[in-house]
């Protein structure tokens, strides 16, 4: 889906320096978004957006008088997520699968489990790497020196940056509301 210079895709194969890259999100190996273990974690997935603005609210208190930042989220989804997805199954998938179709390195981030690694089978080898995310593990991937790398950013030196008000730009077609909406009505 295009919307102006933004474009919504459900996976991306790129070429950088000679090594083919497969990108994608990484549901499509889970179990747990098909058949009637959609609803369950679709339920999972409410309660994780309570837990979220709960533990949100601890730690707005927890910062008023001193104390540091928890993250109950980040416990609760490291043992859902090795007893509801299998994390090795999923990674051996999408590895297999990538070294089948001859890709140097395969991209995803549904699990939410940073990692690179090699993967190797009888038919040959392939980068896994693991995105993890943005808002637990403060994690990002990128390319550079012919290489992908994974950041994990320090929460203390990402909270001295300033915040600052962006202006809305009239020449844009679509604004981040809009994008926000949308992206959130398709998770409905």
């Amino acid at each position: 889906m295009n919307m102006g210079n933004f474009q919504l895709t459900d996976k991306l194969i790129i070429e950088i320096d000679n090594k083919m890259t497969w990108i994608f999100h990484g549901d499509v190996f889970d179990n747990t978004t098909k058949g009637a273990a959609k609803l369950w974690a679709k339920m999972g997935s409410n309660g994780y957006a309570a837990l979220l603005l709960f533990n949100k609210a601890i730690n707005y208190c927890f910062n008023l008088i001193g104390r540091e930042r928890v993250s109950l989220s980040k416990k609760v989804m490291a043992s859902v997520n090795k007893a509801v997805i299998r994390i090795n199954d999923f990674e051996t998938t999408a590895a297999e699968i990538a070294i089948r179709k001859k890709y140097d390195y395969v991209i995803c981030g549904h699990i939410h489990q940073p990692q690179k690694r090699v993967v190797k089978n009888e038919e040959g080898s392939v980068v896994y790497l693991n995105s993890g995310d943005w808002v637990e593990h403060l994690t990002s991937l990128e390319y550079f020196n012919n290489d992908w790398h994974i950041y994990t950013y320090d929460e203390k030196v990402m909270n001295t940056v300033q915040v600052r008000d962006i202006e809305s730009r009239k020449e844009t077609d679509v604004v981040t509301a809009e994008i926000a909406l949308y992206l959130h009505s398709l998770a409905m």
